[in-house]
This record gives structure tokens, sequence and C-alpha cells, in this order.
């Protein structure tokens, strides 16, 4: 019998030892699902243009154990990129990641601004703890979700977004930044100082 569920998604990338599959993040209860990418026709289009990051509305269909779209539709184009082994972190993620470990919390924020004093986007350092948790897996598999502060970002400016994870190097944090505007100044920046190419997109 052929179970189908119908939700919003977050696209979190190639699924664990599935690379072929996707792996996506119910909006709904926030438990990741890997599914079988096979789709044809039209849809195969869309699912050929899903980038990390993106959201959509989709139906996925269990028919032999394993999840398929039947349908997806693309809601927002934001862009997640993750990259191991950063250097040189911005003023912002040390002052927050010094903040994180002098208050001894797991996790601490803060907002950044322009030059011109506009709100731009938010930094966040999650504390590591070797041997417990890998804080960058989590986040890149949605064990962690990052959907509560991307739900603020969208309260400060309904737009597409382009976030950050870093694992640093040289400290013991994950920094998480989330920027305001897709294609901004600040986020191209971002791109060129950490070798991030943006993704091609349809």
């Amino acid at each position: 019998m052929e179970t189908t569920t119908e939700s919003r998604f977050r696209v979190l990338g190639p699924a664990p030892d599935y690379p072929d599959d996707l792996l996506l993040l119910d909006r709904a209860d926030h438990e990741p699902v890997r599914v079988v990418v096979d789709a044809g026709g039209d849809l195969a289009e869309t699912v050929e243009a899903l980038r990390p990051g993106y959201l959509v509305a989709a139906t996925l269909a269990w028919d032999d154990g394993d999840a398929r779209f039947v349908d997806c539709d693309i809601e927002e184009r934001t862009l997640f990129t993750f990259k191991n082994g950063v250097s040189g972190l911005f003023e912002a993620a040390l002052e927050t990641m010094e903040e994180a470990h002098q208050e001894g919390v797991g996790v601490t924020g803060r907002p950044t601004f322009s030059t011109d004093g506009e709100p731009n986007g938010a930094v966040y350092a999650f504390a590591e703890q070797p041997g417990e948790r890998d804080v960058f897996e989590e986040i890149r598999t949605g064990a962690l979700p990052l959907e509560p502060l991307l739900d603020r970002l969208d309260e400060a400016e309904d737009c597409d977004h382009e976030v950050f994870v870093f694992h640093p190097l040289e400290h013991d944090f994950v920094v998480v930044y989330l920027v305001l505007q897709k294609h901004s100044v600040l986020a191209d920046t971002v791109r060129d100082t950490y070798d991030c190419p943006r993704p091609s997109e349809v």
C-alpha cells in the first residue's frame, strides 16, 4: 500500500551514504527524510534544479520503503553553504564565539549591520562537544535544524537568504552566518573570502 506525505521541506543536500539521493527536512516536524531521485518528465527538471537551502512544497510517496517525489514546487531559493576547515574568521564571528565561551553557553548569536548601520544578517556560534556531538554534521543532516533561526530572519525581511555554516580550523565552535539578502554585497564578500562559489541556478 502506497503512503504519501504532503508538506513543506527544506533541501539539505545529498543524503549521507546515498550521494545520488536528496536529504530533506520536513518543516512540520523537523524530521529529516531521504528521497530517492528518479523523477521523470517535468518533475525531473524541477528536482534537478534543487539546491541546498531551497524550500519546497512537495508530495512524497513511499511504495517500496523509500520516499520519492510525486510533486514538487520551489517556494523559496535560499542557499545553504557548508565549509569545513575555515580560517581567518570575521570579527563578528570571533566576538560571538568569545561571548559564548565567557558565558559558558552552548549557542549564542548577534545581529550584524552594514557600514550604514542597516541590519544585514545574524551570526551564531555553536560550541563543539568533542567526543559527544558533531555539531557541524548535525546541522548539515538536519539533526540540529536551522529553521527557527531562518524564521527569525524571515520576520526581518521576506526574501531569499544565504546561509553559511563554517567549521573553523582554530576554534571549538561551528559558526552559522545568516545573510539577509541573497546576491547582496555581503553574501558575495563572504563567498569570495572563504572560497565558496555560488552554485549555478536555473
